[in-house]
């Protein structure tokens, strides 16, 4: 890891003019022709949060974020511009361009609020129990040129499911992961969340003896903030190929905080080119 550039660090050198936030999106980001799909939603959040958020009270935080990704978004300078599409009383919703080499790479709606007054009895689901803890499993060595660059920053242990081209049909995972950054805990916890969650390849792949390409089309991420988190804690993530017919993969994941709250619920449609 030593030469790679950990995402902290991409946050922290990022800079802003207007209503336009810009990256460094490096090499060991990437994930085939274009950067992992995860980066690409982080950094739009994390723009979104810079441009529109500046005077918002501490109690906003991310709700929802959809994201078309449109084309690809290559190692180097990578705008973010961002617009306000309404401000209201309770709600706001902001939209992200991700922009690189003068091409759009992907689009982002971002939905913000703060908690109401409700009178509905609170329900937030409880993490089940893991096969395996992540300190019984071993990590998954991350192998270069065999896997994706950006799998080099996720420590990554196999609780449930087939590794993906393993010759293993199956239709679900289950997986603790963290974050490989000595200073996570600058990223805020929305943007960690948004990071993480689309960390792992759909489980179908499974069933495939060799590395095949996919790529996320789509990706609809329902959040709900995990307050507080330990950046060097043990996330998991559940994940499940829905649907697989006609090249596509309908996902559906489930990402838990360390605390054992959900964080995320997120939807997907995957090309699996094989």
């Amino acid at each position: 890891m030593n030469q790679c550039t950990p995402f902290s660090a991409i946050v922290t050198a990022r800079t802003r003019a207007g209503n336009t936030v810009t990256f460094d999106m490096a090499e060991d980001w990437q994930q085939g022709r274009t950067a992992y799909g995860g980066v690409v939603c982080a950094i739009a959040a994390q723009a979104m949060r810079d441009v529109a958020g500046a005077n918002w009270s501490p109690n906003v935080s991310l709700r929802a974020l959809q994201c078309s990704f449109v084309s690809v978004v290559a190692a180097g300078r990578v705008q973010v511009e961002v617009e306000v599409l309404r401000q209201g009383r309770n709600v706001c919703q902001v939209l992200a361009r991700v922009m690189e080499g003068g091409r759009l790479g992907s689009v982002l709606l971002g939905v913000y609020s703060a908690d109401r007054p409700s009178a509905l009895t609170p329900r937030r689901p409880q993490r089940p129990a893991a096969r395996l803890e992540a300190d019984l499993l071993p990590s998954a060595p991350f192998m270069p040129g065999r896997m994706p660059p950006f799998l080099q920053h996720l420590e990554m242990r196999w609780s449930e499911g087939s590794a993906p081209f393993s010759g293993s049909p199956g239709d679900r995972s289950s997986i603790h992961l963290r974050l490989r950054d000595r200073d996570g805990d600058a990223i805020i916890p929305e943007v960690l969340t948004v990071l993480l969650a689309d960390a792992p390849a759909t489980p179908a792949v499974s069933e495939l003896t060799g590395p095949t390409p996919s790529s996320s089309v789509t990706w609809n991420l329902d959040l709900r903030a995990p307050g507080r988190v330990d950046a060097q804690g043990w996330w998991r993530i559940d994940s499940q190929s829905l649907v697989v017919d006609g090249g596509y993969v309908n996902h559906w994941a489930q990402l838990w905080a360390p605390s054992g709250a959900l964080a995320a619920l997120g939807t997907q449609v995957v090309t699996v080119f094989a």
